[in-house]
């Protein structure tokens, strides 16, 4: 990213105030645009990676399917580079180049996707801000236009770090992106967006049909009345029965503050009441049954036996045809029921392949990848499940990266820019010592010539 323009210094005061201004101000919408863009993606690569898949899918590249986890890495690592150098003033060249270079492929494709809606949502800050296709173009549109500003007038207003050390914070910004970006791809996201967080009671998508849920029609002297379950009179005293209909809350099960509605059905039954009446209950994810290795049964088959030893029930949960999941239970010698979800709902309930929830009383409790739960934890009979989840704090772990950034930064900063503050003094103690000496000097020669007088 480094070229050697980047490293020429700006005259200073050779711009109108107005100039620097707007620089600084276009670094920050610009550059601020592209680091949280990245950190929305770092922070959750599964579900950077379901969107890369989409939009080959969708292009007909399919060949490149089997890279969409590198772009899924790639392009965070990338979005924040760019973002944290533009937002500091490093590489004022090279910075904004690599931005038209990705708006350049960008600006078509989302003009694409604004005139055709091939992919309703583009992805651009995950599932933390949706915007329209049309947005998205129109933010496109303007990130090129700001990029092009910081190409022409950029150079002329300095930057925070030196062309010495832009480098290091550089390197600084990769590793913290990696240090999102791992544990959000190997366990879960430090910040979940989507809809079944922790804490989130599940319900189920269909309505109820419980009396509770009904109001019944009485009438008595030609006038009806609306009585609950709980208080319908009796017909003895004159009331006749008209009809029922709905309460209107019935058919709104997802609508109850703090709870999300599930899908889930049997071979084509609704079996959302059967899932949701244990009071503990295990549930395995898989959103793609066939490209899960049989390595992993013997773990699960070792977890679903530690669940029913502790009273927990087990489902597994997936999309796959109803021959995909014979072959598995075959295969794997699945003990638990497999239930059929929606794609998508399965992979925001949680990332991995296959990835494990808890619940208990109908909340979910913790989500992990399959994959960070150790043998030596599962075999641990003093560890109960609903304590599995208890080493993943995401808000601690991201509270500690963003320490350790921000403490890289000030370090590289104090050792580019400690020269300014150390270089007058030695200026200053210089000169006294250039005027001692000549003073000196002055005064021997003096002395001289007075003597040879």
């Amino acid at each position: 990213m480094s070229s050697n323009n980047d490293n020429q210094q700006p005259q200073q005061g050779s711009q109108p105030w107005a100039i620097a201004i707007i620089v600084l101000l276009m670094r920050l919408v610009v550059g601020g645009i592209f680091v949280f863009s990245g950190f929305v993606k770092a922070i959750d690569p599964w579900g950077t990676m379901y969107k890369v898949n989409e939009y080959l899918m969708t292009l007909g590249w399919d060949r490149l399917a089997d890279m969409s986890l590198f772009f899924a890495f790639a392009l965070p690592v990338i979005e924040l580079l760019l973002g944290v150098a533009i937002v500091v003033g490093a590489y004022r060249r090279s910075a904004p180049i690599g931005v038209l270079v990705m708006m350049a492929f960008m600006l078509p494709l989302t003009l694409w996707l604004a005139t055709t809606n091939a992919v309703p949502d583009c992805g651009c800050f995950g599932d933390a801000l949706v915007l329209t296709n049309w947005a998205t173009f129109g933010k496109n549109l303007l990130l090129t236009m700001g990029a092009v500003f910081l190409l022409i007038f950029g150079r002329k207003v300095a930057g925070v770090f030196g062309p010495a050390v832009q480098w290091m914070v550089m390197a600084a910004t990769f590793v913290a992106t990696m240090a999102i970006a791992l544990p959000g791809y190997f366990t879960q996201p430090l910040i979940d967006f989507r809809p079944f967080q922790l804490g989130t009671r599940l319900v189920s998508s269909q309505p109820s049909t419980s009396a509770q849920d009904y109001l019944f029609i009485y009438e008595k002297d030609g006038q009806q009345h609306e009585f609950t379950i709980d208080s319908v009179p009796n017909e003895e005293d004159g009331w006749t029965f008209v009809d029922r209909r709905e309460a209107p809350t019935a058919q709104q099960p997802a609508s109850q503050e703090g709870s999300r509605a599930i899908a889930v059905t049997d071979h084509g039954t609704d079996a959302a009441d059967e899932l949701l009446e244990a009071d503990s209950l295990l549930l395995l994810l898989f959103p793609d049954l066939p490209q899960v290795s049989i390595a992993t049964t013997f773990v699960i088959n070792e977890l679903t036996d530690k669940a029913r030893e502790q009273g927990v029930s087990v489902y597994g949960i997936t999309s796959a045809s109803d021959g995909q999941i014979a072959e598995w239970t075959d295969i794997s010698m699945a003990s638990y029921p497999m239930l059929v979800a929606d794609d998508s709902d399965i992979k925001m309930m949680a990332r991995g392949n296959p990835a494990v929830v808890y619940l208990d009383n109908d909340t979910i409790r913790w989500k992990r990848t399959l994959g960070s739960i150790s043998a030596d934890v599962i075999h641990d009979r003093q560890l109960t499940l609903d304590r599995l989840g208890e080493d993943i704090q995401p808000a601690s772990l991201l509270r500690k990266i963003a320490i350790f950034y921000a403490m890289a930064l000030v370090v590289i900063l104090v050792l580019n820019r400690t020269h300014l503050l150390v270089r007058p003094l030695f200026t200053r103690k210089n000169k006294k010592v250039t005027e001692a000496t000549e003073t000196s000097k002055n005064n021997n020669t003096n002395l001289s010539n007075e003597q040879e007088k």
